[in-house]
């Protein structure tokens, strides 16, 4: 019995410390987020949220300044029309960037598959929809170039897509001698080359089939990159591929069809191009790769890779779209539209390195 109490002493002194540890642990657990934290981790969680509040304001602060000029129908529509080639483009981009990569060369990939939609439909006779397919082939084959030299050779995805921009823009102006299909010539023979063109009315809007494919390109892509594992596991490589690799994610693989879909939303987007310009042009689309990265950071999609919703690309989009609109009917210099637009870019690199560091 003597024996049994100083055994006693040390695991109750043991028990006491626990329990203060315990004490310690559930007072840290229970202490609050300030309103700037949960903000913080509400935006880490939802980054189209920042966006999306833009876009509203914008519209609001339009509206109020323009009236019925700008808040109407039909504007509304003009500026869907007029963002639906950079929407289909930041789709493309947005996959890349979600890889912690970047493609410079969408906006000639896009112009290369319409000059061949265009030039294998007058120039060697075939089907038109034959030569789309072949548009569809060559921007898939120019994406896998770029996804084999980034994946497999290791090479830094700016310098590769910097160098494929200028090789495909070369091939496109040498294949094409310059020569622009006038739209006359694609209502007579092609007129499906023209397609996503056409429009159709629901009151006083007026939607082209451009915009319906832009939409429906937005809402696929936003369901695959979140409810399946496709999506998934593009969003644990942009986040940390070494971690991705080793959690039995196959990463070159999945880099390589990243670039070849990336690719084939560049040659829908030629198509569409033919379409809302009525011509096929080799000197089309020039900047569409620096507009799709525009709509990809105000949308808040990290160049950093691993987080971002493709919905909030399609909200910078719009952001541009009704900026540039809204100060065209306000009368205002067109040099003010890009001033406003770097600020909301240098603007967006700001907040997603804020919200990186405190809720990352």
């Amino acid at each position: 019995m003597s024996d049994a109490a100083p055994t006693s002493q040390p695991s109750q002194e043991f028990e006491k410390v626990l329990s203060g540890s315990a004490t310690t642990v559930a007072s840290f657990d229970r202490h609050e987020k300030t309103p700037v934290q949960k903000a913080q981790h509400f935006l880490h969680g939802n980054p189209a949220a920042i966006p999306l509040i833009v876009l509203v304001m914008s519209l609001l602060i339009f509206g109020i300044v323009l009236g019925s000029k700008f808040f109407s129908a039909f504007t509304m529509t003009l500026i869907l029309q007029q963002v639906a080639i950079v929407g289909i483009i930041g789709a493309a981009q947005t996959l890349v960037i979600l890889t912690a990569g970047i493609d410079l060369s969408v906006g000639a990939i896009m112009v290369l598959s319409s000059v061949v939609m265009g030039q294998f439909t007058f120039r060697y006779g075939l089907p038109p929809s034959l030569a789309i397919l072949c548009g569809f082939a060559v921007g898939a084959a120019c994406g896998w170039l770029n996804g084999v030299l980034v994946a497999y050779w290791r090479l830094p995805p700016f310098i590769v897509t910097l160098g494929t921009w200028q090789i495909i823009l070369a091939t496109n102006f040498l294949y094409s001698a310059n020569e622009t299909i006038r739209s006359q010539d694609l209502a007579a023979e092609a007129p499906i080359l023209q397609f996503f063109g056409n429009n159709f009315r629901l009151g006083s809007a007026v939607f082209t089939y451009g915009v319906i494919v832009m939409v429906l390109l937005v809402m696929l892509l936003w369901y695959v990159l979140n409810h399946t594992a496709y999506g998934r596991h593009l969003y644990a490589i942009g986040d940390d591929p070494e971690a991705a690799e080793l959690s039995g994610v196959r990463v070159k693989p999945m880099l390589v069809s990243v670039y070849v879909i990336s690719g084939l939303i560049c040659a829908l987007a030629g198509w569409a191009l033919i379409g809302r310009l009525g011509s096929v042009s080799p000197t089309a689309g020039q900047f569409a790769n620096i507009e799709s990265i525009t709509a990809v950071v105000i949308g808040g999609i990290s160049l950093f890779g691993g987080r971002g919703s493709i919905l909030g690309m399609l909200f910078g989009a719009l952001i541009v779209g009704v900026f540039s609109l809204g100060l065209r009917l306000w009368g205002t210099d067109p040099q003010w539209t890009y001033l406003l637009i770097g600020v909301l870019i240098i603007a967006a690199v700001a907040i997603d390195q804020w919200i990186r560091k405190v809720a990352g």
